[in-house]
């Protein structure tokens, strides 16, 4: 069966259905929870000072389904890149999916119903998950340079037709309500020239290493034979006095 609508499940008439209990599973509403498909929520250059930020600002309260969010996700940041580079921005989504989405076996053909008859709203299937935006909410904020607020304005309004509800961008300069950003590592990445220099140091210290403890061992021979030949020497010549 394919992937429903997304206005199937935007409405907020239900009460939202989250907990999921790890230790104490007799409290546990949900037995398992489907997988985010969102995979990223920090994109660009986090380390960059910009000086605008863009919010996209949703104008009602709705249920938005976590794919949505992801296909959003990939044409803004596929529309930054390619006009902006990979340093040249960092964007934000600062929403979560928490709520689990429940379904209800369909029967198929004419008059569908549900399977089940016992129950007049029965619990349902997880299937999957959605986040809950009120009026009024950011959901994806951008940092950009003052030349490219414009770019910036295009790239966000992407999500348009891939969210079930009107959104708007809001444009100003506070870039510190964009909250933390993630701290960008930095990975050393050597030359087959370098790993092949490291290498002949590597050797050439051994050998170094075991030119030292070879002359050490010779040194302390020669000190235990000459400590020898001293002990000969003062037992012969006790044994010349004796004699005498």
């Amino acid at each position: 069966m394919g992937l429903r609508p997304g206005h199937c499940y935007r409405s907020l008439k239900d009460r939202p259905w989250t907990r999921v209990a790890v230790k104490v599973h007799r409290r546990n509403y949900i037995g398992a929870t489907p997988g985010i498909k969102t995979r990223q929520w920090n994109m660009g250059n986090g380390d960059k000072e910009f000086s605008h930020i863009l919010d996209l600002v949703v104008d009602e309260g709705v249920q938005i389904r976590d794919n949505s969010i992801e296909s959003s996700r990939i044409a803004i940041n596929r529309y930054l890149v390619k006009h902006l580079g990979k340093d040249g921005f960092f964007f934000k989504i600062r929403t979560f999916p928490h709520q689990i989405l429940r379904e209800n076996k369909q029967a198929q053909g004419a008059h569908a119903d549900r399977i089940q008859k016992g129950m007049s709203h029965p619990f349902g299937k997880p299937v999957g998950r959605a986040i809950r935006v009120r009026p009024g909410q950011k959901m994806i904020s951008l940092l950009v340079d003052e030349k490219d607020v414009k770019i910036g304005k295009e790239a966000l309004l992407k999500a348009k037709s891939r969210i079930t509800c009107k959104v708007h961008v809001l444009i100003h300069t506070d870039v510190e309500s964009i909250g933390t950003r993630p701290t960008k590592m930095i990975i050393e990445v050597k030359t087959e020239a370098e790993d092949k220099a490291d290498v002949k140091d590597a050797a050439e210290s051994e050998k170094a290493e075991g030119e030292e403890k070879k002359e050490g061992a010779e040194g302390e021979k020669k000190e235990d034979s000459k400590e020898g030949e001293k002990k000969e020497d003062a037992k012969s010549g006790e044994k010349k006095e004796e004699k005498k």
